[in-house]
């Protein structure tokens, strides 16, 4: 996707060869800064205090990661290290912990000398194909969003609500969620887009606004709680979000906040779509309540608000009165039966054990084996 002009990935190697330079998405949207990345450690902090984010985006980093530890030391228990640093920096995202099975499938095998290339050139696929399952998800999506449109007043935008980023931002480039509406915008289609602030992080707000803007995508911020009443009115057409796990059987777990938008659409007869590719799918757990592991983060993020003041600076300053205790859980899982349907780089699936094995009978089989 573009920034003023100029095509960007959220994650490549810098010119040295060797070290890896990603969008600092803690600085976004006002401040356009990127951060070079020359340990194993430096990669492990960066997904785990959010300068890069989303699940797909956090498996590159983390296959990167490990790149770099190869360049260090090739070992057997230099690797048994980097994989164990870098998969236990965040729970809930399973495309972490693909990415690093992956990892170690290749390099396990290798003799150490071998080590460092191999796992550069893997990192380097795991990129360019988590770049070509999303653009699948855009075209596998889009024709949804043709059919929406075709029952509409002819010149009367489709509006679809989305929750937290879930666009090229959030993986290596073009995004899941948003991915079928920037080819729709792409194609001429009038497209507005609801974007939730998504408390307490506002990925919506700061993110999502902030790419959306930045393709021409028409836009408008709403809080949290706005969904349910833009849905009750007639102003929603459909939702689409993304997911950081999704189970067998089709339950997602997302940004805290999507299970009641879900039930909002539910509802109201709003169609909910999620959009994923294959590496989200945990073909190891059925009952997304019970098994998927909630991220808990730090309640700061809950009592102070961080923004751009009138000086230009950004800053950061308490919203929440002084002795207040606060939680933070970071996700909440959407049950299959909440779900229209999951967008995937194969297609439109019903969100059920049945809908994905048809999909991808090959992983499904793999899992049961």
């Amino acid at each position: 996707m573009k920034i003023n002009g100029q095509h960007y990935r959220t994650i490549w190697l810098a010119q040295d060869g060797w070290r890896v330079v990603v969008i600092d998405q803690t600085r976004l949207p006002f401040r356009f800064e990127t951060v070079s990345l020359g340990t194993a450690e430096q990669a492990a902090d960066a997904i785990r205090s959010m300068v890069v984010r989303g699940a797909p985006l956090i498996g590159a980093t983390a296959a990167y990661g490990v790149a770099l530890a190869m360049r260090v030391d090739a070992s057997d228990e230099a690797l048994a290290a980097a994989l164990a640093l870098l998969g236990a920096t965040r729970p809930t995202a399973v495309n972490l912990h693909w990415a690093l099975a992956r990892m170690r499938r290749v390099l396990s095998s290798l003799p150490a000398e071998a080590r460092m290339a191999a796992a550069y050139a893997e990192a380097a696929t795991i990129c360019d194909e988590d770049v070509a399952l999303c653009r699948a998800i855009g075209e596998h999506g889009l024709p949804l969003i043709r059919e929406i449109v075709a029952r509409k007043p002819a010149g009367q935008p489709i509006n679809i609500l989305t929750h937290c980023n879930a666009g090229w931002i959030a993986t290596v480039d073009w995004g899941t969620a948003l991915a079928p509406i920037y080819l729709a915008h792409d194609a001429g289609i009038p497209v507005h887009v609801w974007v939730d602030e998504t408390r307490p992080r506002n990925q919506g707000a700061a993110l999502t606004a902030y790419e959306l803007g930045a393709h021409g995508v028409p836009h408008t911020v709403i809080v949290d709680n706005a969904g349910g009443h833009l849905m009750q009115h007639g102003q929603v057409d459909m939702v689409i979000v993304g997911t950081d796990r999704t189970t067998a059987r089709g339950d997602v777990a997302n940004k805290i906040g999507t299970y009641l938008k879900a039930l909002a659409a539910h509802d109201n007869g709003v169609p909910f779509y999620v959009a994923l590719p294959s590496p989200t799918i945990d073909w190891g757990v059925s009952d997304g309540v019970a098994e998927i592991p909630i991220e808990e983060r730090a309640a700061r993020e809950v009592t102070h608000l961080s923004g751009l003041a009138e000086d230009g600076e950004v800053r950061s300053i308490r919203a929440v009165a002084p002795g207040s205790n606060a939680a933070n859980p970071a996700f909440d899982v959407t049950p299959a039966r909440l779900v229209t349907g999951l967008i995937t780089e194969r297609g439109v699936s019903a969100a059920s054990a049945e809908g994905l094995a048809r999909l991808f009978p090959d992983l499904a089989n793999k899992a049961a084996s």
